[in-house]
């Protein structure tokens, strides 16, 4: 009988679990390789290089791409952060407020303006706005139309995310200020609201990174060679041009920001990860 037993038995595979995952990452890299090499034989570079790597037409950008287009595209994305961070404090504060219309106003202006494209609301606010209010004009002109209205693309996600905040601070903290004599809405502005803005920079920052890239829709408002962003400034080239070596640079002007806003947000998280710990 023991020795029909062991021929039942099944085979054991020679592998440990820990040389399968071995073998299982060397095969995905050896196909990953074999796809870079594939790409590499059948792409046209010559033909890329043509239209994308035209060194004298990168060199004519400079500076302006810099001193202008980068300029502009960083003054669109502050100045909409700020509008947006102040509304989408108002926002949040109206979402946890025991005043039913405040929290319904917010949620319907959270709703619509999280559904919406970007795209809309700038045209919104460079036609529909104008059509209103005849004769009113945003201040700030171009500066302050694009503030607007990535302000109140920023100030939806951002109120959400404040609100998210506000609410991980312990409630004893509002308890312990109360008990010390502060005001509800002291005790918010001076204990709460510093502690949920420690919690949540590490996504107000990525908001930040995303504000970066909308900013290319401010060409839908209408602006002049000076109010150029990167985006606009690169299309113009290359149209001019027929070729899409500009455009290639204004992305690579957008990465000479992102990439490291990117590794901000990567350590904030880093560091808001081992402070829970």
């Amino acid at each position: 009988m023991s020795g029909t037993d062991t021929k039942l038995q099944p085979r054991r595979s020679g592998l440990t679990r820990r040389q399968k995952r071995a073998v299982s990452r060397g095969v995905q890299y050896a196909v990953f390789v074999a796809a870079l090499i594939a790409l590499g034989v059948t792409a046209d570079w010559e033909q890329l290089q043509n239209q994308f790597a035209q060194v004298d037409l990168a060199e004519r950008m400079f500076p302006d791409i810099i001193t202008l287009a980068l300029k502009n595209t960083v003054l669109y994305t502050v100045s909409g952060f700020v509008f947006g961070l102040a509304l989408g404090v108002v926002v949040a504060l109206m979402r946890l407020s025991s005043v039913g219309p405040y929290r319904w106003l917010a949620g319907i202006y959270i709703e619509i303006f999280r559904g919406l494209p970007a795209l809309l609301i700038f045209i919104f606010v460079g036609v529909a706005v104008p059509l209103a209010f005849p004769g009113t004009e945003i201040p700030g002109g171009t500066y302050g139309k694009v503030a607007l209205a990535l302000g109140l693309v920023a100030a939806a996600y951002m109120a959400e995310t404040i609100r998210a905040g506000i609410q991980a601070v312990p409630k004893g903290q509002m308890e312990a200020a109360r008990s010390l004599g502060f005001s509800h809405a002291r005790a918010m502005v001076s204990i709460v609201i510093p502690q949920a803005f420690r919690i949540v920079i590490p996504p107000l920052t990525n908001e930040l990174v995303l504000l970066f890239k909308d900013s290319s829709l401010v060409l839908f408002l209408g602006v002049t060679l000076e109010e150029r962003e990167l985006s606009k400034f690169g299309r113009d080239l290359a149209s001019e041009t027929a070729n899409s070596t500009p455009i290639l640079v204004a992305g690579l002007c957008y990465l000479l920001v992102t990439i490291p806003l990117g590794f901000v947000v990567r350590r904030l998280e880093a560091k808001a990860g081992e402070a829970t710990k």
